[in-house]
């Protein structure tokens, strides 16, 4: 090819690269003049997360229209907007999660669905992460042989200070929950369904696997419009948008196995329950990061697979943040009214909730129980929150040993491994009075702690748990 020629090609690239940006440009503008509702003249990049969650929707915002809204209203005006619904938040009505498909700044949705007429709340969708102050890093020897007459055959069980405290490792004799008394009376059932929000658990754990929850053949797969449907065998990953809630950070692991080890089967560890069904609820990724978009939906999921005659009567909710929303506390609030205890932790950060509040613990809700920390001297951990008005109740949380994922066992320390002490003996109650409202259940957690003095004026009901008076043994 001649020189001449290769400046009339270059001539020509040139002419349709400036034709192209032009008819851009004109497109653009077309665009933003079908887009009546919203002017978003001033629309910034979507803010950004240290890490960000893996689901497949990131929506932007969720919003509450009021009542009377139909659902192909709100579509019609995210569309109108250029917005897509989604999830229909089925539990809750009128709340749906929107994805804002121009990139815009979240808080900024937000505020222009909040001027809408007939939108009751719309607020940014918030990361939360896990805060716990000391991660399970410390594996636990499990060959050790430490059955005694009287006490469940499994080898670590000595260790669980928490269960049983003889004052080993340096603690106090009889700071714990009481667990051979209350074992006593009853060890779990199989009846009775606990569901694990977190980050999913190892169902195939060698010490979980008997006590794991599986969709029985006879209840149809979980069908959502938008997500579509899931074979839930195993519960639900929000995270992924996937029936396979397996553990791939461990928090959620060892959580389960406080409320439901199997006990008593020479392995490992005893739970609370030695006998129970832990439904994992999977919306935290593998760093420990989920949104409060992901934790509504699998809520929702709890309450669909209960409204189906799932006995789901504990949520066990090992995490939090300061952000509040009101998306949040209104599915949380449902899953009350379908009949399901929230036992939320109150947080890691050594702080007043009631001065500087901490979500989802600090909902003001009938079903919702806040629980601090205590170490194996009876003593609010260092890392605690607390809060006379805000957090109700204290339980083992400090060198914690349970199951971790491949099989393993650790210890882990924090506010969230209070929380499913609390939840697992919720089970037990439930277990030996089956047909037990939540405010019963909820009154008979904090009327029968064992009254400590380093807990007074530091939590509601002044107390750390202890599972055999609560069942009245």
């Amino acid at each position: 090819m001649n020189r001449n020629n290769i400046w009339v090609h270059i001539g020509i690239a040139v002419i349709l690269v400036s034709i192209a940006a032009v008819v851009g440009q004109i497109d653009r503008w077309r665009t933003a003049l079908r887009t009546p509702s919203f002017d978003r003249a001033s629309v910034v990049k979507k803010q950004t997360t240290p890490v960000k969650p893996s689901s497949t929707h990131d929506a932007e915002v969720l919003v509450r229209f009021k009542p009377g809204t139909t659902l192909d209203a709100i579509r019609s005006i995210a569309s109108a907007n250029h917005d897509q619904v989604v999830d229909e938040v089925e539990s809750v009505n009128g709340l749906v999660a929107i994805d804002d498909l121009d990139d815009a700044d979240a808080d900024t949705v937000a505020a222009q669905y909040s001027a809408m007429d007939n939108v009751a709340y719309a607020e940014a969708n918030s990361v939360v992460q896990l805060d716990d102050p000391e991660a399970g890093d410390k594996t636990v020897d499990i060959d050790r042989n430490t059955y005694e007459p009287g006490t469940p055959n499994d080898p670590q069980f000595a260790d669980q200070w928490g269960l049983n405290n003889l004052g080993q490792n340096g603690g106090k004799a009889k700071a714990d929950i009481a667990a051979l008394k209350a074992w006593a009376k009853t060890q779990g059932s199989k009846d009775v369904v606990v569901a694990v929000l977190d980050s999913g658990v190892d169902y195939n754990h060698v010490d979980l696997r008997a006590n794991m929850w599986t969709r029985p053949d006879n209840l149809p797969e979980y069908v959502d419009d938008e997500l579509g449907s899931l074979d839930d065998v195993h519960g639900f990953d929000v995270d992924m948008n996937l029936g396979d809630p397996m553990d791939d950070n461990g928090h959620g692991t060892h959580c389960a196995g406080v409320i439901g080890a199997e006990g008593d089967n020479n392995e490992g560890i005893a739970g609370i329950n030695w006998h129970v069904q832990i439904m994992p609820l999977k919306f935290l990724g593998r760093g420990g990061f989920g949104t409060t978009k992901a934790a509504i939906e699998a809520i929702n999921y709890a309450i669909d697979r209960k409204k189906h005659g799932v006995n789901i009567r504990v949520i066990s909710a090992s995490w939090g943040s300061t952000s509040k929303s009101k998306a949040l506390g209104d599915v949380i609030q449902a899953a009350g009214d379908a009949g399901i205890l929230f036992v939320a932790a109150a947080g890691n950060n050594g702080t007043d909730n009631d001065k500087r509040p901490h979500y989802p613990s600090n909902y003001d809700l009938p079903n919702v129980v806040s629980v601090a920390a205590t170490d194996n001297a009876d003593q609010l951990t260092s890392f605690s929150n607390f809060g006379v008005k805000t957090v109700h109740i204290a339980a083992p949380g400090k060198d914690i040993t349970s199951t971790w994922l491949g099989d393993q066992y650790r210890e882990a320390s924090g506010t969230s491994m209070a929380t499913p002490h609390v939840a697992g003996v919720s089970a037990l109650i439930v277990a030996a009075n089956p047909n037990i409202s939540v405010a019963k259940l909820k009154d008979r957690l904090l009327k029968s702690v064992d009254k400590i003095d380093s807990l007074s004026g530091k939590v509601a009901s002044g107390g750390r748990l202890n599972a055999a008076k609560a069942l009245g043994n």
